[in-house]
């Protein structure tokens, strides 16, 4: 059964001038991914072309927006829309066509067409699929990649609404089952639950923040720093399952190239165990998302409470003897 595929990923700005060289098309060669054919890229196409480069593209919607940015603030987006490979198969050049620009209609309603600067779709690989960047500027001019695409719960709609617009024109889409809902080989339940509660305690102080001002400075910080003992040895623990799961990751991008290598000759169990490990980095990625927001939300709380908090957790952990104080990427 096909499915259909949206996938995120938050750029903090660095990243635009490679990813535009390789969504461009503007190397010589791609030894990184073999599966480019070079004969094939006159057949690449734009469905929305960038007029300048990526940095400019991005930069100016930044400049006129006015917006406030910070240091580690996600500048762009860049987004993967495809399906599954049986869904191209002898599928009519024109039929992929629509797919595309479907998909473009999806996300131009609602993210806005105006912060969307490039929409390419490769033609030259194995799988048809399209890269569209955009600035995640809310309808106030907020520069806030949290608000669009949200956490774990945000992005199951997410792709609930994108399998209901694609069906519309392609019934034979499946929608795949919510990742929280699943079994999994690879990834534990456990962790998915672990994430959406984590993103919801962490609106939850978020909020609680934002609405300490000078005549309830003392009583709400004291509340924003109960919260924070309660959520920071969870998300430390989170940290470290990551990082774990970080080697199980690479493993499946190497039994996927293994897989691929195979394929003439193991068509059926390509089909399915390769279906199995895209599903497993997919939701590798997902979980990586709800870290990178925990690390982001963390890095933006104010310095004395982060300072407190720290030395509150420090007693916290030495009353129960705890031995482990490696804090990865949470260090203060």
């Amino acid at each position: 059964m096909p499915y259909a595929i949206l996938r995120f990923a938050k750029m903090k700005g660095g990243p635009a001038k490679s990813l535009e060289a390789h969504h461009e098309r503007k190397k010589e060669k791609y030894a990184s991914n073999p599966d480019i054919d070079m004969k094939r890229q006159g057949m690449n196409y734009h469905i929305i072309a960038p007029q300048k480069s990526y940095y400019y593209e991005i930069q100016n919607r930044i400049e006129k927006s006015k917006c406030k940015i910070r240091k580690d603030s996600i500048k762009f987006v860049d987004t993967i829309i495809t399906a599954s490979p049986e869904f191209f198969r002898n599928r009519p050049k024109e039929d992929m066509k629509d797919y595309f620009r479907r998909a473009v209609d999806f996300l131009s309603a609602e993210i806005g067409k105006d912060n969307i600067f490039s929409a390419v779709v490769h033609m030259d690989e194995r799988t048809p699929h399209m890269h569209l960047c955009f600035v995640p500027l809310t309808p106030d001019n907020r520069l806030c990649a949290r608000d669009i695409i949200g956490n774990r719960v945000k992005l199951t709609e997410w792709q609930d609404k994108f399998h209901a617009h694609m069906s519309e024109q392609f019934p034979e889409l499946e929608r795949g089952e919510p990742a929280i809902e699943t079994k999994r080989k690879h990834i534990p339940v456990r962790m998915f639950k672990q994430a959406t509660a984590l993103s919801a305690q962490m609106e939850q102080i978020q909020t609680l923040m934002g609405d300490m001002n000078a005549f309830n400075l003392t009583k709400k910080k004291d509340a924003v720093i109960k919260l924070l003992l309660e959520w920071f040895p969870k998300a430390k623990g989170f940290e470290k399952q990551i990082k774990q799961l970080e080697k199980g990751n690479q493993d499946f991008k190497f039994e996927i190239q293994q897989l691929r290598q195979d394929k003439e000759n193991l068509q059926d169990r390509f089909v399915s165990e390769y279906r199995q490990k895209e599903k497993s980095e997919q939701e590798y990625s997902n979980l990586v998302v709800d870290y990178n927001d925990m690390i982001d939300f963390f890095n933006s709380i104010p310095e004395e409470l982060r300072r407190e908090l720290w030395e509150q957790h420090v007693q916290n952990q030495e009353a129960v003897q705890e031995q482990e104080m490696g804090w990865g990427d949470l260090s203060l």
